[in-house]
């Protein structure tokens, strides 16, 4: 007895085996959707923390705060999950949200040279990221 014979139970069958399979198609882009979510999230927050940081480097406990959340952040990242259709991303976004932690490190301990040092590594992962992401066919929104 097939899934094709006519019968009622055999067509309810197939057409739950068909919306099976569809909502597997949609979960999938759905799951690479979160991730990019995330990711615009962890890339924003880095970026605009460290601008704002950089007009205050002198500003030692504003820049403890701001290595607390970089560090947070870092954290956060590393253990997400992430689809495997956008894994080739993921180190990049490591990368540079360990080039923020680092820069903010920096701005606490009074090195400003070494602040923008790291913001400019920190930026140059990010156009990688985008790069790596929009060539998987999932490009990250612009802030």
């Amino acid at each position: 007895m097939s899934a094709f014979d006519g019968s009622v139970c055999s067509r309810r069958a197939w057409c739950g085996a068909l919306l099976a399979s569809g909502l597997l198609l949609v979960v999938q882009p759905a799951w690479a959707g979160s991730y990019l979510d995330r990711t615009t999230l962890l890339v924003g927050q880095a970026t605009r923390e460290a601008d704002y940081l950089r007009l205050r480097l002198a500003d030692r406990e504003l820049a403890r705060t701001v290595h607390k959340l970089a560090a947070a952040r870092l954290k956060a990242a590393s253990t997400m999950q992430v689809p495997q259709e956008v894994a080739p991303a993921h180190p990049h976004l490591l990368l540079m949200l360990e080039n923020y932690e680092r820069a903010t490190d920096a701005a606490e301990q009074g090195q400003a040279g070494q602040f923008f040092e790291y913001v400019g590594r920190a930026r140059d992962e990010e156009a990688i990221l985008r790069a790596v992401l929009k060539q998987l066919g999932w490009p990250l929104p612009r802030r």
